[in-house]
């Protein structure tokens, strides 16, 4: 893989991470269930916004097939959702060392496969509609 799509799939997967983390601080501060709700959303929006931006980047500048499109949404996905597992065994640690799971731990694979996997479809369906748009277009 080029040093390139890695630097991308990487800043994706810190995207990811980062919006779950601030975001999910801030719905743990929410002072109602409606503000907790709308700090959730509020990450699913961030996310989204920087995974479709990634579908249009790999499709416009990269002219990748949609397959290779929905790779690497996928890993950037599944590793932004393993820094988020790992964040959760961290926190865990910290919180309440005594009482680490067997199913936190198994989060870091866990977490990275329910992620990257509906990413990877839904991906490849979006890629493979902006081909045939693009190829009509043109």
């Amino acid at each position: 893989m080029k040093s390139s799509v890695v630097r991308v799939v990487v800043g994706l997967a810190v995207v990811y991470l980062m919006a779950g983390l601030v975001f999910g601080a801030l719905a743990g501060r929410a002072a109602t269930h409606d503000a907790v709700v709308a700090w959730r959303w509020a990450a699913w929006l961030v996310s989204a916004i920087a995974f479709g931006g990634h579908i249009v980047y790999e499709q416009v500048q990269r002219r990748t097939s949609p397959t290779t499109t929905a790779v690497h949404g996928a890993l950037a996905a599944g590793l932004g959702a393993f820094g988020l597992a790992a964040a959760a065994n961290v926190h865990a640690q910290v919180v309440a060392p005594q009482q680490h799971s067997l199913l936190l731990v198994l989060s870091l694979v866990i977490w990275p496969i329910i992620t990257a996997l509906p990413a990877f479809v839904v991906a490849l369906v979006v890629a493979m509609l902006f081909a045939r748009v693009r190829r009509r277009v043109s």
